[in-house]
């Protein structure tokens, strides 16, 4: 299962409270306040790892909480701090707050972290309030509750290069034939259900390759498998659109590419903007060549024609890509525009209805 969007609770864990506690050993008058500080409560924090690949081990626990720490002891003890609790994490993934809706982090690299709730201080014991004015104090501390909050994480698949097109037009053929990539490859619409990802050795570079699923006209409105998945295209430095050229529906491959760049445009125009690949598929089938030749005459853009299943044009194709990818920059995504909310009025309060403060006490 493939889950590129979730939302947790994430909840640090609490301080230890602090001791208070007096030296007691005979032979020792006043031995004075012994009592140690709480311990740390543990951090959650979100990690990005090699090898993880989606979000799908998140799905099945929203809730996730730090561990206490320990309470703080007589002698001078102080209590042990929790440890942080390490959630991994695929690299690409956008963590936001889910009530306020600013961005926490945007973890791009293997390695990269953050602190998404952190644990509460361990209070003071008695010992911490020793003073020359003050040598019995009574005062102690209780642990900080740790930070929990609701937070949304959000995965972009992070490939140089993005296989866009009609459903059925070949990207995963041609993802399987260039890498090591084993997508699901069958002869109708939408086979591919999530993006698939594969490295490909030209020479002394690499470069990844993303499959993203077919898009339909309305894809930025929701129609289709493409909706969900347009959003793994924006990191990515170069597009190679495939076109299909004798389509099974019998349709256009002109009109199909003009009505996937519309999607596209409509979707984000920096991503339309993007660097674009034209590569017509199928080139085994009879009249392909005529479909080809008319194909890039109508586009006046240069097309490379290809055919996965008995690998005509590959090898100039994976060449072409490696050359562009060396002139681009890395992509710079747009930012996004988010909505800030409504202030909410909190009544006033009369002075009966005034809340009371609860004193707090402990025993030695």
């Amino acid at each position: 299962m493939f889950v590129d969007r979730v939302t947790i609770n994430v909840r640090g864990g609490d301080g230890g409270n602090g001791c208070l506690a007096f030296r007691r050993e005979k032979y020792v008058p006043r031995g004075g306040p012994s009592g140690g500080d709480g311990g740390h409560g543990g951090s959650i924090i979100l990690r990005a790892a090699q090898g993880v690949t989606n979000l799908a081990h998140l799905s099945s626990q929203r809730h996730w909480k730090g561990d206490r720490g320990e309470h703080g002891q007589g002698s001078d003890c102080h209590g042990r701090g929790a440890e942080d609790l390490i959630i991994e994490v695929p690299a690409g993934t956008i963590i936001r707050d889910r009530d306020r809706g600013h961005l926490l982090r945007d973890l791009k690299a293997v390695g990269d972290w953050v602190a998404v709730a952190k644990g509460g201080r361990g209070g003071h014991g008695n010992k911490f309030f020793k003073s020359s004015p003050t040598r019995a104090p009574r005062q102690f501390e209780k642990g900080e509750v740790g930070e929990e909050r609701w937070i949304t994480l959000e995965l972009k698949v992070i490939a140089d290069v993005g296989l866009v097109g009609l459903p059925n037009a070949g990207k995963s053929t041609l993802l399987s034939r260039i890498s090591r990539a084993h997508p699901e490859i069958a002869d109708y619409p939408f086979t591919t259900k999530y993006p698939n990802l594969g490295t490909v050795y030209e020479g002394e570079r690499s470069f990844v390759v993303a499959d993203i699923p077919g898009l339909i006209e309305g894809a930025h409105e929701g129609h289709g498998l493409g909706h969900e998945f347009l959003r793994h295209v924006e990191r990515t430095r170069l597009l190679v659109h495939l076109i299909d050229a004798q389509p099974m529906d019998g349709s256009d491959p002109v009109a199909n590419y003009r009505g996937i760049r519309r999607e596209l445009e409509l979707y984000s125009p920096a991503l339309a903007a993007r660097p674009e690949l034209i590569v017509v598929t199928k080139l085994d089938l009879t009249g392909s060549d005529e479909a080809r030749e008319r194909i890039g005459l109508e586009l006046c853009r240069e097309v490379i024609p290809i055919s996965a299943v008995t690998g005509k044009g590959i090898p100039p194709l994976v060449h072409r890509i490696g050359e562009l990818l060396d002139q681009l920059p890395e992509p710079v995504e747009p930012p996004k525009v988010v909505r800030p909310r409504p202030k909410t009025v909190e009544p006033e309060l009369t002075p009966e209805a005034q809340p009371v403060a609860a004193e707090a006490g402990s025993e030695a």
